[in-house]
């Protein structure tokens, strides 16, 4: 396959500068107290989006589009920080996460029928949401 390099980075810069641009947003509010580093944090998310987004390149070259479900775990995914970090409503934010986590799943499921590298490459993103989840959790508790 070859790479159309232009393309690769509009989709790598998509999910990257949404959630910069969250971050910044929402960097204000995030006292909360964590057991892992905040310097963590950010840079975890970056190598995340940009997985997200070299993952969504591999499907549009296959499929010539990104199927819905990425768009709908995008949103869900951005959205997030400013229920837990903007208005605090972490129950909430909970609840928001674990739908989140299972948007996940069918995305990487919808992703490897497509192709297989682009659904693996989205495994450390579920695996990073069981952790957020976690701390999530943590203080609610």
């Amino acid at each position: 396959m070859k790479i159309n390099y232009k393309r690769l980075i509009i989709f790598t810069l998509i999910p990257v500068l949404l959630g910069a641009l969250v971050g910044l947003l929402t960097s204000v509010n995030s006292t909360v107290d964590s057991i892992i580093p905040k310097w963590i944090f950010p840079v975890v998310w970056t190598i995340l989006y940009i997985l997200m987004g070299i993952s969504s390149y591999l499907v549009y070259e296959k499929e010539g589009e990104v199927p819905r479900i990425y768009v709908v775990q995008l949103i869900f995914n951005l959205l997030w920080s400013f229920v837990f970090f903007t208005f605090k409503w972490y129950t909430f934010a909970f609840i928001w996460i674990i739908i989140l986590f299972f948007l996940v799943l069918r995305m990487i499921r919808e992703f490897r029928q497509i192709d297989k590298t682009a659904g693996n490459l989205q495994i450390p993103y579920a695996i990073w949401l069981v952790v957020a989840a976690i701390l999530n959790l943590m203080q609610i508790l």
